[in-house]
C-alpha cells in the first residue's frame, strides 16, 4: 500500500531531520579522503616543492635557517606542545580514558575510542611506509625514526582529540560545553600541527595530509559510532 505523497513527504524529511548529521559527516569524511588524494598526488610528482619550502621558511631565521625563529624559550615551549601529538602521550592518554571508561561501564564507548585510536595510527603509519617521503633538511636524520608523510603527530592528535571532544561533547545537553570541548579539540590538533612546521620536522604538505587523514578517520568512527546507536537502541554503547 502506497502511502499518501504528502504523508511519503513527511516521512522523508522527518528522516532527514534526525540523519542529516550523518550525511554531512559522510559527505565532508568523502571530501577530506579526496583532499588527502590530491595532496599525496601533488607531492609525489615534486608539485608543492615551493609552496612546503616557502611556508617551513615563515618559520625561520633568515640568518641561520637551520634555527626557527624566537627565544630558546617559544622554541622550548613549542617543544613541550609538539609532546602533546606523540605517540607516548597520546598512548597514555588513550589508555586512561579506556580505564575510566571501562570503569564506569562504558565498555562499549571504551572499545570504540580504542579502535578509534588504534585504527588511525594503522593507517598513518601505512600511507607512510606507502609514500616514504624523507623529511626536512632541518633535523638530524639519526633522529628520525619514521618517513614523513603524513605526519603522524597532525593525525593522532585529531583522532585522539577529535573523538574525546565528541565523546564529552554528547555527554552534555549545555551548548556552551559543547562548544567548549569541541573547541578544546580543534585548538589542540591544530596546534600540533603547526608546532611540527615550527621545529622543521614536517613539511606543510605533511601536516595537512595528517589533518585530513585524522579528521576524516574521526568523523568516519563518529559515524559508525551514531549508526550502532541508532540500530542497537537496547545495547547502547
Amino acid at each position: 500500500m502506497q502511502l499518501p505523497r504528502e504523508a511519503t513527504i513527511h516521512v522523508a524529511m522527518t528522516h532527514w531531520s534526525r540523519h542529516w548529521r550523518l550525511y554531512a559527516s559522510m559527505v565532508i569524511v568523502g571530501l577530506l579522503a579526496g583532499a588527502f588524494g590530491m595532496i599525496a598526488d601533488e607531492m609525489s610528482e615534486g608539485e608543492t616543492a615551493a609552496f612546503d619550502n616557502a611556508i617551513l621558511m615563515l618559520f625561520r631565521d633568515p640568518a641561520n635557517p637551520g634555527q626557527p625563529f624566537g627565544p630558546v624559550w617559544l622554541q622550548e615551549a613549542v617543544r613541550d606542545i609538539t609532546a602533546l601529538g606523540s605517540f607516548s602521550i597520546l598512548a597514555l592518554i588513550l589508555i586512561l580514558v579506556v580505564a575510566a571508561l571501562a570503569l564506569t561501564g562504558r565498555r562499549g564507548t571504551a572499545l570504540f575510542v580504542a579502535v578509534s585510536v588504534v585504527g588511525g595510527e594503522i593507517l598513518s603509519s601505512a600511507f607512510k611506509a606507502a609514500f616514504n617521503r624523507t623529511r626536512p633538511d632541518y633535523i638530524d636524520p639519526e633522529h628520525v625514526l619514521s618517513a614523513s608523510f603524513p605526519s603522524g603527530h597532525a593525525a593522532l592528535s585529531a583522532v585522539v582529540y577529535l573523538t574525546l571532544g565528541t565523546i564529552l561533547a554528547g555527554s552534555t545537553d549545555k551548548p556552551s560545553l559543547r562548544a567548549f570541548y569541541l573547541g578544546t579539540a580543534i585548538f589542540l590538533t591544530l596546534v600540533v600541527g603547526i608546532s611540527r612546521l615550527y621545529l622543521g620536522v614536517h613539511y606543510p604538505t605533511d601536516v595537512l595530509a595528517g589533518w585530513a587523514l585524522g579528521v576524516g578517520w574521526a568523523l568516519l568512527m563518529g559515524v559508525a559510532y551514531r549508526v550502532w546507536e541508532m540500530t542497537h537502541p537496547q545495547k547502547p554503547l
